[in-house]
């Protein structure tokens, strides 16, 4: 996973949570979207954005802190800031994860 385009908008606390935490899948999940149940992220700014075009993959949080990772039919935020990125290797296995599945998010390792 890789920072989002509006990761300055959630506090340090979201952001240790994110990759500290155990995320369970909802009972919600689809093709748009895997919604998570655990840790609220909270955000050091408030409102919402125009709606953006987003890459499947996209960990968007509205205002309840529980984040939905965007899938395949789901390229656009609804208007809710982006803390993180699931990357492409890692987003197939999200989207087979079936509800009550626990998952944890790891930081992204650049071979360099």
């Amino acid at each position: 996973m890789a920072p989002g385009p509006r990761s300055d908008w959630f506090d340090d606390d979201a952001r240790v949570a994110l990759f500290d935490g155990e995320w369970t899948v909802a009972a919600d999940a689809d093709r748009v979207g895997v919604r998570l149940d655990g840790p609220v992220l909270t955000r050091r700014r408030t409102g919402e954005l125009p709606s953006e075009g987003m890459v499947p993959g996209a960990l968007q949080v509205p205002p309840s802190g529980r984040p939905t990772v965007l899938l395949a039919d789901g390229p656009v935020t609804g208007g809710y800031p982006v803390i993180a990125v699931v990357a492409d290797a890692d987003l197939d296995l999200l989207a087979q994860a079936r509800p009550g599945s626990r998952i944890r998010f790891r930081h992204v390792r650049h071979a360099g």
